[in-house]
């Protein structure tokens, strides 16, 4: 097989692969729709609030397994290897953000995969910055400005430790604007003060609960 060839297999993979609905199928299997529960989204946020910290932790590590395995697993081209990686890695976002298997409609916000990609390619910086988010979520009480932080703190920290300008900066750069540009609506709450903060162990968000 030419490695054009490989590639194309790989990228369409990984976007089946990201664009598996889990937050969908976990609340689907308990009779919901997470798309009409809670804030809406996908994620393993709103999966904990409306169906538990289990189903939630659930929902979160299959998230972030559909970034780690494509980028670690999948055959990648001889001549580019490194930005194969990074490719199916981009492409496993994409798919959790407009999942195929909900009709390209709107999906997760991509925080949980993007650190599967990040564990895969880059394991250190990618631990700075999930203590970020854990420091910062624990202090505030808010997810949304933890991974935030995350997103930030990430390419900071593969400056740090590798100094050079390349490709993981640049991708981790676009994925941090990705974040950023999901979590528009949340950035909107809270410089008004009206974003919900997140408690370990609450459930049941009812329908009309605040986006």
């Amino acid at each position: 097989m030419s490695d054009t060839a490989v590639l194309v297999a790989g990228l369409l993979a990984a976007y089946v692969a990201g664009s598996i609905p889990t937050a969908w199928l976990a609340g689907r299997a308990k009779g919901a729709d997470l798309r009409t529960h809670g804030s809406g989204n996908l994620g393993a946020t709103n999966a904990w609030r409306v169906l538990g910290w289990r189903i939630g932790l659930l929902v979160y590590a299959v998230d972030t397994m559909k970034g780690f395995l494509p980028v670690l697993l999948l055959p990648k081209p001889a001549a580019q290897p490194e930005l194969a990686a990074i490719s199916y890695g981009l492409v496993a976002i994409l798919g959790h953000a407009r999942p195929l298997f909900l009709g390209f409609q709107r999906g997760g916000k991509g925080v949980a995969t993007a650190g599967g990609v990040f564990l895969a390619l880059a394991p250190v910086p990618f631990l700075i910055a999930f203590a970020v988010f854990v420091a910062v979520f624990l202090a505030s009480g808010y997810v949304s400005l933890g991974s935030l932080c995350a997103a930030l703190a990430l390419p900071l920290a593969i400056v740090v430790l590798g100094g050079a300008v390349g490709p993981l900066l640049v991708v981790s750069v676009v994925v941090a604007a990705f974040v950023f540009w999901t979590h528009r609506a949340n950035i909107g709450r809270l410089r008004r003060g009206e974003e919900s903060r997140f408690r370990l162990g609450r459930r049941a968000a009812s329908p009309g609960a605040p986006r």
